[in-house]
């Protein structure tokens, strides 16, 4: 071809070749119907989804000419890691829209809150993202973003916003919610779907279907007769997403050092410690401090720009990178970036460099030639990481402790809901019998159990001839009893 186009028209015979590897056995190997070294393609079809080998295949070194070694669990996580969680969101969205009677007619186009901002600028920043890839023909790249919008989409935008869907009254932020998850599953299935043409197709028709008096005219019969979502359309709120960015960090850090220090999640704390030297940055995430405390069940968050309350600081030589650096010298070295006062460390941490006398010799000492080592102070749990350092308050008082134990209760509850195939919105009664501390967890906390697992009543003790559920928790004994209301 670019012999024939040169010599006939003294032109390329193409702008862009997009040409695939091989696709090998999963042992490395040619496949062979000889030795049967793959899986059934129907039976991967039938198992995972079209979607699902789609995304695998496109997500792999195939589509930029390199071998793939094929495997059945790639698929699986491409199903269980973006379609199912993708699923679960439009599940989520048409559950409460039912309950509620919520229709796309009734959507508003105000949107006040923060987190409805975000997510329709994350969207925004995926057209982007993939209208970019795809326009240089980097197939594996447009589905990259995909992953994270998926992340942000679930695990921060719909947990964050889960209570606006559950309130009773019909409010105004309630229907902003409504309206604005509608509008991002509908983006996302016209973005998605040359990548994944069937969910996209089912999830498009279904929120097509969703208005009463019949769809919009500029509302085409199928995702794939809407026109390509582009950058050009995409409005974004890049402060916002850049403060979110570094809220979620926060955030885990915080999960990370609850984990460390064995702090369950519903186990509340009295603070937590937010630092950061870029007063610009940290002025950012306290517009958010809410998030934050929500997130990680903390009473009250504060923020600094000093983290010497928090822990002391010393500094470590880099022995990798001060070896080659300083010779013979290096054990010399070593007590003197040991006794680097708090000072130097911070000067060196931001980038800047310090000279030190050694050995009647001037050194000067980077951000790559010494570690910085943070040892808590008691009953704090830190972590650092950038610019950023975050600290919890680890000491529980009696008050903390019950709070804790009523959380757990009403978790315990919610998955006994759960095994009796509730509707979301059945109301029960509970009665329930333990040690005296869940007892006093419960009347102190008794609306809040009562609001949280639509209970109309909770009483102590369980009705005569009844055995209950037996469960421990937080090491109490406690046996539980649910009844529907009529």
């Amino acid at each position: 071809l670019m012999v024939l186009s040169t010599a006939l028209f003294d032109k390329p015979a193409f702008k862009n070749v997009v040409v695939n590897g091989l696709v090998l056995a999963e042992d490395g190997l040619k496949m062979s119907k000889r030795l049967k070294n793959y899986p059934d393609p129907i039976h991967v079809i039938n198992e995972y989804g079209a979607d699902a080998l789609r995304l695998y295949m496109i997500y792999s070194p195939v589509v930029r000419a390199e071998s793939l070694r094929f495997a059945e669990e790639g698929v699986k996580h491409s199903l269980r890691h973006l379609l199912l969680p993708w699923w679960n969101a439009y599940s989520f969205f048409i559950t409460y829209a039912n309950i509620d009677g919520w229709t796309p007619e009734q959507s508003v186009p105000e949107r006040d809150n923060l987190m409805d901002r975000w997510i329709q600028s994350s969207l925004a920043r995926l057209e982007q993202q993939v209208t970019e890839a795809m326009d240089c023909y980097d197939l594996q790249a447009a589905i990259r973003p995909f992953v994270q919008f998926i992340e942000d989409l679930t695990n921060w935008y719909i947990r964050r916003s889960r209570r606006r869907f559950w309130k009773s009254e019909d409010d105004t932020d309630k229907m902003q919610a409504y309206s604005t998850l509608y509008d991002v599953l509908l983006g996302l299935s016209k973005i998605a779907a040359p990548f994944t043409p069937f969910i996209s197709e089912t999830i498009y028709q279904n929120l097509r279907k969703g208005f009463p008096s019949g769809c919009p005219s500029d509302m085409p019969e199928s995702v794939h007769l809407c026109d390509f979502p582009t950058a050009a359309d995409a409005k974004r709120d890049e402060v916002l997403e850049g403060q979110m960015a570094v809220v979620m960090s926060a955030v885990e850090q915080g999960r990370a050092l609850r984990a460390e220090y064995k702090l369950k999640n519903r186990q509340p704390l009295a603070k937590m410690h937010v630092v950061c030297d870029d007063e610009e940055l940290l002025a950012n995430i306290q517009e958010l401090e809410s998030l934050i405390s929500e997130e990680l069940n903390v009473r009250e968050v504060e923020f600094s720009t000093d983290s010497s309350e928090l822990a002391t600081i010393q500094a470590k030589p880099n022995f990798k990178q001060l070896g080659p650096k300083l010779g013979p010298l290096m054990k010399k070295a070593v007590p003197l970036i040991n006794s680097l006062s708090d000072e130097q460390i911070s000067a060196i941490s931001g980038g800047e460099s310090v000279e030190v006398e050694l050995d009647g010799k001037s050194i000067e000492l980077t951000t790559d030639d010494i570690e910085v080592v943070r040892n808590p102070k008691e009953g704090l749990a830190v972590s650092a990481e950038g610019s950023l350092v975050v600290g919890l308050d680890t000491q529980l008082n009696d008050d903390l402790l019950a709070e804790g134990l009523a959380r757990e209760f009403v978790h315990t509850i919610q998955n006994m809901r759960k095994e009796m195939d509730l509707e979301v919105t059945q109301r029960i009664h509970l009665a329930f019998s333990g040690d005296e501390a869940v007892g006093t967890a419960v009347a102190s906390y008794l609306d809040y159990i009562k609001s949280e697992t639509l209970a109309l009543s909770c009483k102590t003790g369980l009705p005569d001839g009844v055995n209950g559920t037996e469960w421990t928790l937080n090491g109490y004994p406690c046996t539980l009893f649910i009844s529907t209301a009529k």
